[in-house]
């Protein structure tokens, strides 16, 4: 039998509300490739719910491997101080599922393309 595998997707949070509706796109995108209940969407701080309680989501739902994809532009102090103590503490709670961190996705080639493609588009003439 396969290890069920799950998605969580890890961004910053914000006090604004409407800020999160961009990462809530990419996770809805995401649920229609998934089971939805194999994908779940945290922060690290403003916004509920935390990487601890999205981790907890995942596990309840019988995930055995996860996929911690950090939704960062680049790998600043987020990305290489806070995420590491609390894959930590993922790991320490939920010690029988395999954990894995990803990169942050403004690493991938995939998503520097994207913008530079939309950058050159912005700079188009408009007719």
């Amino acid at each position: 039998m396969n290890p069920t595998s799950g998605i969580l997707l890890f961004a910053h949070g914000a006090r604004d509300p409407a800020w999160a509706q961009p990462f809530e796109a990419v996770a809805t995108q995401l649920r229609q490739q998934l089971p939805a209940d194999r994908v779940a969407l945290a922060f690290l701080e403003f916004m509920s719910p935390g990487i601890v309680e999205g981790g907890a989501q995942l596990v309840q739902a019988g995930c055995q491997r996860v996929t911690v994809v950090p939704l960062f532009l680049g790998a600043g102090g987020h990305v290489r101080k806070d995420l590491p103590v609390l894959m930590t503490q993922l790991r320490a709670n939920h010690p029988d599922v395999a954990w894995t961190l990803a990169p942050a996705v403004g690493e991938s080639p995939l998503l520097v393309q994207a913008m530079a493609d939309i950058a050159w588009q912005a700079g188009q003439p408009k007719p």
